[in-house]
């Protein structure tokens, strides 16, 4: 059984620690630092989220996604043919993103985030899994003035995205994860979100996850299992019905459990955890299931992730020996 994450973490440390990013991304506006003094310390907070990740015994870890701004501007301003708005509220967090404008043909400049996994699985103790926001959700996020709809936007992103994954492929990545929160609020598209995924993992090796949150997949399940993903991540958290739906078909893939609260302070007990995974996971083997939070840790205070990852771990490490 895997204890893993979704993708962020957050990036401001305990007290009495300085935000030491917070201070050099506004350093950086003013002028008063160069792009090199403020990578050098994107890369010193990537360390301590790997570091963090394995103290607390999690088995597969991400860089913490500490150099994105937020979930489609990272990737977004890399990409030929989108330009940035203003901030708009990212699904109903209190979190917000620029928005991509799509002013004509998208297309991948060079590798985005390949340097950022080299870096990471160079100083990690732990496995890394590559983490990318999926196409469909970048599309339907984004303002569109060239395409004319959400699928044919999605496709070119997901051709983009593809050539993105490839070359995570090639840098060693043997884990990537796309996150679609989008396709749960847009279910009747499901038949453009087959096709865009189809696209997106053309030629890929490496074992894929499709993560969904902030919703249940209700409409599009059992559907879900014929994408070409190895692995299903969905959110136990915001809805009971994801519950339910295990309930009415068998679950034929990897599984992935998010069963601990990303977008709220209050600590899951380990025991709590482990009745959870027993519930959820059975009929799976253990090899078949990935524990996680719901969604990306950023909506929290460090030391609260730091504490909800230790009592994941100590529940995973529980449920393993009830579920053999």
């Amino acid at each position: 059984m895997i204890a893993t994450v979704v993708g962020s973490y957050p990036k401001i440390p305990n007290l009495p620690r300085p935000a030491r990013l917070r201070n050099a991304i506004n350093r950086f506006d003013r002028g008063e630092i160069g792009e090199e003094e403020l990578r050098r310390i994107e890369d010193e907070v990537t360390i301590e989220a790997l570091q963090e990740q394995a103290e607390v015994g999690l088995d597969l870890v991400t860089d913490g996604q500490v150099r994105w701004e937020d979930e489609q501007t990272y990737l977004a301003r890399r990409l030929s043919g989108v330009s940035l708005d203003g901030l708009i509220r990212w699904f109903d967090t209190n979190m917000y993103y620029r928005q991509p404008v799509i002013e004509g043909a998208v297309a991948g400049r060079e590798p985005i985030t390949v340097r950022d996994y080299r870096f990471a699985l160079e100083h990690s103790a732990k496995p890394v899994k590559a983490v990318l926001t999926g196409p469909y959700t970048l599309a339907r996020l984004s303002l569109d003035r060239h395409y004319g709809s959400v699928g044919a936007l999605g496709a070119a992103l997901a051709e983009a995205l593809n050539q993105e994954a490839r070359a995570l492929q090639e840098a060693g990545a043997a884990f990537i994860q796309f996150n679609e929160p989008a396709i749960l609020q847009h279910k009747e598209e499901f038949p453009d979100f087959v096709t865009i995924c189809r696209r997106l993992v053309e030629g890929l090796t490496a074992e894929t996850a499709l993560y969904l949150y902030f919703g249940d997949a209700d409409g599009i399940y059992p559907q879900l299992l014929d994408l070409p993903f190895d692995l299903i991540g969905l959110d136990f958290v915001t809805s009971a019905r994801n519950e339910l739906l295990l309930g009415r078909s068998p679950f034929t893939k990897k599984l992935g459990l998010g069963i601990v609260d990303a977008r709220n302070t209050r600590l899951e007990s380990p025991e709590q955890i482990t009745e959870r995974i027993r519930t959820l996971g059975a009929g799976l083997a253990p090899d078949q299931i990935h524990v996680s939070p719901n969604a990306g840790l950023e909506f929290l205070p460090r030391e609260v992730a730091q504490e909800k990852l230790r009592r994941l771990v100590e529940g995973v490490r529980a449920a393993e020996a009830v579920l053999v």
